[in-house]
């Protein structure tokens, strides 16, 4: 295959944004291309064959993710000189299917750098290959136009003039402020969003910095994308070149809401297994970090905001191992805080300030409210009836002085179906059903 940097005309694996290829990662080709320690790869080395009891010299180099010919090779070798490991014999020819197993000593130093730290798996990206990377990432971000935001958020019912504000929110790359009523589909426009950006991003397994090790990736937060075109005429995968360290994934979207920290905006620290796990808005990086509910987290927004002061304005965060050493990394991400509380009554102008986008998601007109209970009924299989809307209308939101919400015919159709799937009849936007679903929905408490 093509080495690293190569641009594919035919993108062979239906890439939405073919040309991140361009600023892939080159697959490390010595010891020194990989930018780690000798002394912490040779501990990923003993650790696997500590829990593997042997395995051959490929066997070691796809558990580190990083080639066998010129790295992996010369980290064995140190291995065998110091008498960590022996050769026990293998299939095939070369060093790379021979079988290796620690020895009483490689066992003894294994334990020791278990107690360093307890990781095993692809080795790290040093801090300072990261940071350039995300840097030329950010480049690769698409511009959001009308056409794309009309398209991407087609599923919703949104106002012109909503939209209108949302796609130089969007473009901004920067912070958006999304508040209003509940249950107006404020968390449905932010996820929309982090989808319309469409495209892949790079995103490692882990970092390395002062020989500690913060775990990145996150199942279920990325999802990787395989970089394969079938096998070769001797039955071998056919993959992209690039360092193996990293995934390439589809764009991030970090949903946080009452359980977010200060905390957990730092690294997290596990006393067992010595490593670290990175932060909500680093795992974000490339994508979107949606703060939803904000002002419900037990932490007070003003501290939270305080946390985020130089993040906004610098696009950089500092974060602090447990030695007390800082590091600068890159804050690249759609910033959204998400509320239904207002504004004023969270923060004071100065931290509104440094938000730059502040949109308002109001309740939906009438018009509106129509069109979205004709598609909730839509994909309900339930046929709509605009009377019956009017009837809703007239008989409960007057009389009550009830304000709608975007969230009302999606919850009013699944209690109509409850309803009839109870008095085994087929669901529909009759005056008994509708007049049951109000009764126990629409109160005033």
């Amino acid at each position: 295959m093509p080495p690293a940097g190569h641009a594919y005309d035919d993108n062979p694996f239906k890439l939405e944004n073919p040309s991140v290829l361009d600023i892939a990662p080159a697959e490390p080709k010595s010891l020194e291309d990989t930018g780690l320690r000798m002394g912490l790869l040779a501990d990923l080395g003993l650790k696997f064959l500590y829990y593997a009891g042997t395995g051959t010299g490929m066997a070691i180099a796809e558990s580190m993710c990083l080639p066998w010919s010129g790295v992996v090779e010369h980290v064995v070798d140190f291995l065998a000189a110091e008498k960590l490991v022996d050769l026990r014999g293998g299939k095939g020819f070369g060093r790379a299917s021979v079988e290796f197993a620690l020895t009483e000593k490689g066992r003894e130093y294994a334990r020791d750098a278990l107690t360093r730290s307890t990781y095993v798996g692809p080795a790290p990206v040093p801090i300072e290959q990261y940071n350039a990377l995300i840097s030329s990432q950010t480049e690769e971000t698409p511009v959001v136009g009308q056409e794309d935001l009309v398209a991407a958020l087609g599923h919703l019912t949104v106002p012109a003039e909503l939209m209108d504000k949302l796609g130089p929110a969007v473009n901004s790359g920067r912070s958006l402020f999304l508040y209003g009523p509940p249950g107006n589909g404020k968390t449905s426009l932010a996820e929309a969003i982090s989808h319309m950006f469409g495209g892949e991003v790079f995103v490692p397994h882990c970092l390395e910095i002062d020989n500690q090790i913060i775990k990145v990736f996150d199942s279920i937060i990325h999802t990787a994308v395989p970089l394969e075109i079938g096998r070769d005429s001797g039955g071998r995968r056919q993959t992209f070149e690039m360092d193996k360290r990293w995934s390439l994934c589809r764009r991030p979207a970090v949903v946080v809401g009452g359980e977010l920290t200060l905390e957990t905006l730092d690294l997290i620290y596990s006393e067992s297994t010595r490593f670290y796990e990175a932060p909500f808005q680093v795992k974000a990086n490339g994508g979107m970090l949606l703060i939803d509910d904000f002002g419900r987290q037990k932490v007070h927004p003003t501290d939270l905001l305080n946390r985020w002061i130089v993040p906004l304005e610098k696009r950089v965060d500092f974060l602090t191992l447990h030695t007390g050493k800082k590091f600068e990394i890159p804050f690249d991400q759609l910033l959204v805080f998400s509320t239904n509380l207002d504004p004023k009554e969270l923060v004071d102008e100065a931290f509104l300030r440094r938000i730059k986008y502040k949109i308002e998601v109001g309740n939906p007109d009438e018009e509106s409210y129509r069109e979205i209970f004709r598609r909730v009924c839509e994909a309900a299989g339930i046929p709509y009836v605009d009377q019956a809307i009017t009837y809703l209308v007239e008989h409960y939101y007057k009389p009550r002085s009830m304000e709608m919400r975007s969230c009302h015919p999606r919850d009013l159709v699944s209690l109509i179906r409850d309803a009839a799937r109870y008095r085994q009849i087929p669901p529909a936007l009759s005056k008994d059903l509708l007049d049951q679903a109000c009764e126990v929905f629409l109160v005033n408490l």
